[in-house]
C-alpha cells in the first residue's frame, strides 16, 4: 500500500468521529446563539443575534481532522464575534473574541447562559465599555 492510499484509508476510518465532533460542535454553537437571545432574561429576547457557521480561519486541513475547532459568526448587534469551540476530553472547549475561553462540561441551559452572560460583558469590555475587573462580577 503507498503513502498515497494509506491517507484515503485512514481519512475514510475517521470519517464517522470527525463528523460527529462537527455535528456536536454545531449543536453546542447553535445553542450558545439561543443562550444569547435570552440573555437578557424571560420574556426579553434579543432579536438582533445572528449566527453564521464559518470555516475555523486556522484550519489548514479539509476536512478538518478529529479535535479541530468549529466556528461560527455571532452578530450580536453591532458587532460580530467570532467563536471557535472543539470537543476535548468530554468537555466544550472554545475561545471568542480577542482574549476569550471557555470550557463547558454540560451544555445545560444554565452553564450555556453563564457563557453568553460572559461573553456579552467580555465584548463590552475589549470595545471599552465595563474595566476587566467588574465585568467578572455580575
Amino acid at each position: 500500500m503507498s503513502e498515497f492510499d494509506e491517507l484515503q484509508a485512514v481519512i475514510r476510518r475517521c470519517a464517522g468521529q470527525r463528523q460527529s465532533e462537527q455535528r456536536a460542535c454545531e449543536a453546542f454553537l447553535n445553542a450558545l446563539y439561543h443562550a444569547l437571545r435570552t440573555a437578557s432574561g424571560p420574556g426579553l429576547p434579543l432579536n438582533n443575534v445572528t449566527l453564521d457557521f464559518t470555516t475555523d480561519p486556522t484550519v489548514r486541513l479539509r476536512p478538518p481532522p478529529s479535535g479541530s475547532f468549529h466556528a461560527a459568526w455571532l452578530r450580536l448587534g453591532l458587532c460580530e464575534v467570532l467563536v471557535r469551540v472543539r470537543w476535548v476530553a468530554g468537555a466544550f472547549q472554545g475561545e471568542y473574541g480577542q482574549s476569550g475561553v471557555f470550557r463547558v462540561e454540560q451544555d445545560t441551559e444554565d452553564a450555556l447562559l453563564s457563557l453568553a452572560r460572559q461573553l456579552l460583558r467580555d465584548v463590552a469590555v475589549a470595545y471599552g465599555g465595563l474595566p476587566a475587573a467588574e465585568s467578572h462580577l455580575n
